[in-house]
């Protein structure tokens, strides 16, 4: 029984938001609680597989961790329509989820963000407030190591359809992905205003600055076999930087245009 309480604590103190898997210091740096982490882990291994039902369909999940439910006093939109948030995850007053959407165990979603239509939240991902998340983001989970950073995608971040985060990236306070942008940890970016190439690696992910607006792009194949036959590689291009007084949207089509 003590086994159980402890679960369910864990369960309890993420859905609050009282526990969470990473936190922004004062100094701008992100910390990684991996002892939060490796309890998560810890639940996997324990929890045996268990049927559940949702009116004629069944469904074989972990016992301990199955879907969150919501009510009127959580003061957020989960939109009818295939969406499920599991157990573990925190969504904070004024989130909407529209559907389908998927957002799991660990994830912290802040107040006021939108997790559009066929977006993923995965596992201990971190998402501030006001950050629109469009149809068919994919923002990564991880939980192995225990000490990797998680993707994170700071307050008021706009974040286009069909973009894909890696890898613990981190995208900071503003910043705007256009559609189509896909980042990993050692995705090369290259900051056009500051003439500069962003780089990443497994150990320390990319960094996307603040208030920097972020478009596909790609460079030549450096192999020579491959430059002969013009093959191109993906990157991203910073290719200006808007100021709080900016709207995102506007930012984003002025520089698709």
């Amino acid at each position: 029984m003590s086994e159980r309480l402890a679960k369910a604590a864990l369960l309890d103190a993420l859905e609050q938001g009282r526990v969470r898997v990473a936190e922004r210091g004062d100094d701008g740096a992100w910390r990684v609680n991996a002892w939060v982490k490796e309890e998560i882990l810890a639940l996997f291994r324990a929890s045996p597989l268990a049927e559940s039902s949702a009116g004629a369909l069944t469904f074989v999940d972990k016992r301990d961790i199955g879907p969150r439910t919501f009510s009127l006093a959580d003061k957020l939109r989960v939109v009818p329509g295939g969406s499920s948030v599991r157990r573990g995850a925190f969504l904070a007053p004024g989130v909407i989820v529209m559907p389908p959407a998927y957002i799991n165990i660990g994830a912290f979603v802040d107040e006021g963000s939108m997790i559009d239509s066929h977006a993923l939240v995965g596992s201990c991902a971190q998402v501030g407030k006001r950050v629109h998340l469009s149809a068919g983001c994919q923002v990564g989970g991880v939980l192995e190591p225990a000490g990797a950073r998680p993707v994170i995608i700071e307050d008021e971040a706009f974040v286009g359809g069909n973009t894909g985060l890696y890898e613990g990236v981190l995208v900071r306070r503003g910043a705007v992905l256009a559609s189509g942008v896909v980042l990993s940890a050692s995705t090369v970016v290259y900051d056009l205003p500051n003439r500069r190439e962003l780089r990443g690696t497994r150990e320390r992910p990319l960094e996307i600055p603040e208030y920097a607006v972020v478009v596909p792009g790609s460079r030549p194949a450096s192999d020579e076999w491959a430059a002969g036959r013009h093959l191109q590689v993906a990157c991203a291009l910073i290719v200006k930087y808007r100021d709080e007084r900016t709207d995102r949207a506007t930012a984003l089509e002025d520089a698709l245009r």
